[in-house]
């Protein structure tokens, strides 16, 4: 059963097909109805875990979460039964000559929102989740600072969280610290993050912490 809409401190979880558009023009007898699947397998997820789906735009999902905790848990969910569905040798939606590999990108941000007349309210907080999730590469799932703090010391036994180090994100005038979520049964190695860190500079990003993994 769907959740009740959060409101005050929320988090939010966007998502995002990467390479949607061509992968429509590349498959379009089979896209439809992957396309299906992957909505059915985010909502599953979601509702497993008490998220509230507010908006749904082509294959892009915008979730709310009454806490970090269980965002982070449908994140998981979703991106294994994806793995799965899509990603295996032999994946649940064929085509003639092969079949479509979906890769999900996904951000999570916690902040100040407020949900009224059957919308969100929390411009600033928007904003980011959708800059956080651009940063990503599909597959990848990244944590802002602030969801990072709420989850530092609650992390599930078999995930951990690499810090990514600032990056500065279009339209945010301070830069946001990035944490990728890392499970050995999920991809972890990505090219640099798709933030304006991109344009050389003389500052080095860090990218050697680990949370929650320190012995490994």
């Amino acid at each position: 059963m769907m959740s009740s809409p959060p409101t005050g401190t929320v988090t939010f979880l966007f998502t995002d097909i990467e390479g949607s558009t061509k992968l429509a023009q590349a498959h379009p007898a089979s896209w439809e109805s992957a396309r299906a699947r992957h909505h059915s397998i985010l909502r599953e997820a979601v509702e497993a875990h008490h998220g509230y789906v507010f908006q749904v735009i082509g294959d892009a999902f915008c979730i709310a979460f009454h806490n970090a905790a269980d965002a982070l848990a449908a994140t998981l969910a979703a991106q294994r039964a994806l793995q799965s569905a899509f990603n295996n040798p032999e994946p649940i939606v064929p085509r003639q000559t092969g079949s479509i590999i979906f890769r999900v990108r996904m951000g999570l941000h916690t902040g100040a929102a407020e949900f009224r007349d059957g919308d969100y309210h929390g411009y600033l907080t928007l904003v980011t989740v959708q800059r956080v999730m651009s940063a990503a590469y599909g597959g990848q799932v990244l944590l802002s600072q602030a969801t990072f703090e709420l989850m530092r010391n609650a992390m599930p036994a078999v995930v951990a969280l690499h810090d990514m180090g600032e990056h500065r994100l279009k339209g945010l005038l301070n830069p946001e610290r990035l944490w990728q979520v890392a499970a050995s049964d999920l991809p972890t190695d990505f090219p640099p993050l798709q933030s304006l860190n991109a344009i050389p500079n003389n500052l080095p990003v860090q990218v050697t912490s680990f949370i929650g993994r320190e012995r490994e």
